[in-house]
């Protein structure tokens, strides 16, 4: 699971679970380029990634944003060996509280987003090329508040099935990596200040006990990516301590 001379797209990767993934490709030598929203943060990320990572400030729900990281990446790499579309966001609110606001927000990036930066990646892709889209569980069981989240998520399983079909016979894969509750700052963030007592209680739905911590998940689409998948392809692989399987 080497990455060297391998150009690799990581988009949300300037925190969290996207920054934990960059690493991942960062430490197996990958050419590695991460996009975000806000560029103190990307230049941060940059810095701790070290290695041959750079930056493109982009936010993906925006196409005219993509259409300038697609041409910066055709010009200054000239192709794309392998994209992690994981940049996204959610928003907790139930049912009675759901705004418009907050649907359309959360469904224009999750979901349009990630169409139009898979679709704007593939002219630059090979046939040994490589997607792997950022789900969750919350497609499956997304708990209170977080239907609408959820439901993007869904939507992305539904866009990998037909996807494989779209561009059948390309050789380019996309499979679907879907984490369970993980040990960032941002998790924390949103669970305020009863954060370590739900994370006990995701961590006793657990097989082993525990919620996962963010290398977990960087290892887990470093495999994805990699030749040692390279017969999988149209899969969801799920990374929660086996809670989704009980």
């Amino acid at each position: 699971m080497e990455f060297k001379n391998k150009v690799v797209l990581v988009t949300g990767g300037s925190s969290g679970l996207g920054f934990a993934i960059a690493k991942a490709f960062a430490l197996q030598g990958a050419t590695l380029i991460i996009t975000g929203r806000r560029q103190p943060q990307l230049d941060e990320a940059v810095s701790r990634l070290g290695g041959n990572s750079s930056a493109v400030c982009t936010d993906i729900s925006n196409t005219t944003d993509l259409a300038e990281l697609f041409s910066h990446m055709q010009a200054v790499h000239g192709h794309i060996d392998v994209l992690i579309a994981n940049a996204g966001i959610g928003v907790i609110e139930p049912l009675g509280a759901i705004t418009e606001a907050g649907f359309d927000k959360v469904f224009t990036t999750n979901v349009k987003g990630t169409i139009f930066t898979v679709q704007g990646a593939l002219p630059l892709m090979s046939k040994v090329s490589s997607i792997v889209i950022i789900g969750s569980t919350a497609s499956i069981n997304p708990g209170p508040g977080l239907s609408v989240y959820g439901a993007t998520k869904a939507a992305l399983r539904a866009l990998v099935r037909s996807w494989i079909l779209d561009i059948k016979g390309s050789g380019v894969r996309i499979n679907l990596l879907s984490p369970g509750p993980v040990n960032t700052q941002s998790l924390r963030d949103v669970l305020g200040e009863n954060a370590q007592e739900v994370i006990d209680g995701l961590s006793e739905k657990s097989t082993l006990g525990r919620i996962g911590e963010a290398r977990e998940i960087g290892q887990a689409a470093l495999f994805l990516a990699s030749d040692a998948s390279s017969y999988v392809n149209g899969t969801e692989l799920f990374a929660d301590g086996g809670a989704s399987q009980i």
